[in-house]
């Protein structure tokens, strides 16, 4: 890279760049008994647990480090919840509280 800058590491198993980069690295992963796929993911040292779901139904599920969480049904609902517990739906018409 120009400069001498190093390039972030790679997490082999996600593609996402290293810690550094604001990325993480994927801790555990599997199938659960419905069918459905998770990872756990840690971000770095003094962060909270994290994880995603990527259901069968085409819906997934982020649970991030900062506390919020995201669901999508993957059919044009979306809800955030900040990690002040505030929840946020979006049906394809905007953000609403």
């Amino acid at each position: 890279m120009a400069g001498g800058a190093k390039s972030e590491p790679t997490d082999q198993n996600n593609g996402n760049t290293g810690r550094g980069g604001g990325g993480y690295e994927t801790t555990a992963r599997g199938i659960n008994d419905q069918g459905n796929r998770w990872d756990s993911r840690d971000y770095g040292p003094g962060t909270n647990d994290s994880y995603h779901y990527s259901n069968r139904d085409g819906s997934y599920y982020y649970s991030n480090p900062d506390k919020s969480t995201y669901y999508n049904n993957g059919d044009g609902y979306a809800r955030y919840t900040a990690p002040g517990g505030s929840t946020h739906h979006n049906s394809g018409k905007g953000w609403k509280s």
